[in-house]
Order: C-alpha cells, then structure tokens, then sequence
C-alpha cells in the first residue's frame, strides 16, 4: 500500500508540473508584454512632444507680452 501511496503522489506531482504553460503561450505573453511597453514608449514619446509645443507656445506669447509691456 506504501508503494501504492508513494507511486500515486509522483504521478500526481507530474501531472502538476505538466499543467504549467507551455513554450508557446510563454513566447505569446512575451509578445504582448514588448507590444505593450511599444505602445507606452510611443505615447509617452507623444507626450513630451505635445509638452514641447505648450512650452515654444508659453514661451512666444511671453515673448510677446513682454515685447507689449515694453513698448508701453
């Protein structure tokens, strides 16, 4: 019975091992995972752009506002 009990639990921890992912859905997480960190990277790239044009446009009509104050 003890070599019954003994065979029956390395079965089943085979059978526990071999319920993890395979290869393929390891290699397609990894893939969704660098189109997730793209997708990021571009639209925190878009981002410092849009930040870029707030700041040349802060910066003109300080340009401006100063050029008025002067000319008064």
């Amino acid at each position: 019975m003890k070599k019954f009990l003994t065979m029956l639990m390395v079965a089943s921890l085979f059978g526990l091992v071999a319920c993890g992912e395979s290869t393929e859905e390891v290699v397609a997480e990894e893939v969704v995972a660098e189109e997730v960190v793209a997708e990021e990277v571009v639209a925190e790239e878009e981002v410092v752009a849009e930040e870029e044009v707030v700041a040349e446009e802060v910066d003109a009509e300080e340009e401006v506002v100063a050029e008025e104050e002067a000319a008064h």
